[in-house]
């Protein structure tokens, strides 16, 4: 059997991601499963897309941590294979939720006064 191809370079718009390359091999390998904080915080997050309300406090009140922890957690789980593995639409979702919030941070701050 041969060495698997390569998966097509994304579009130039998405390259900017920092996970890895992925190949065909990649999709086929043995499942490890998704630790229990990365599940618990999958789960928290399915449930509140598309609510509205203190998000921060539930976040306290479920894991303990300030809203910053949870958003370094969450953005470390969804760059992870393992986490496309166990629900890949939802990390799909995440992951273009938070490259299109940081294309307009980098938006605006190249319009910004003074911007080079």
């Amino acid at each position: 059997m041969s060495a698997p191809a390569s998966l097509p370079e994304p579009p130039r718009a998405i390259q900017g991601r920092r996970s890895r390359p992925r190949t065909l091999d990649a999709v086929d390998a043995p499942a490890e499963p998704l630790d229990e904080r990365a599940q618990r915080v999958l789960e928290f997050e399915r449930a509140w897309w598309g609510h509205s309300g203190a998000k921060e406090l539930s976040i306290r009140r479920e894991f303990g941590w300030t809203a910053a922890r949870y958003y370094q957690v969450l953005n470390a789980v969804i760059d992870t294979d393992v986490a496309v593995r166990y629900d890949p639409v939802l990390v799909g979702r995440l992951r273009d939720v938070r490259d299109e919030r940081a294309r307009r941070r980098r938006t605006r701050r190249a319009g910004a006064p003074g911007a080079a």
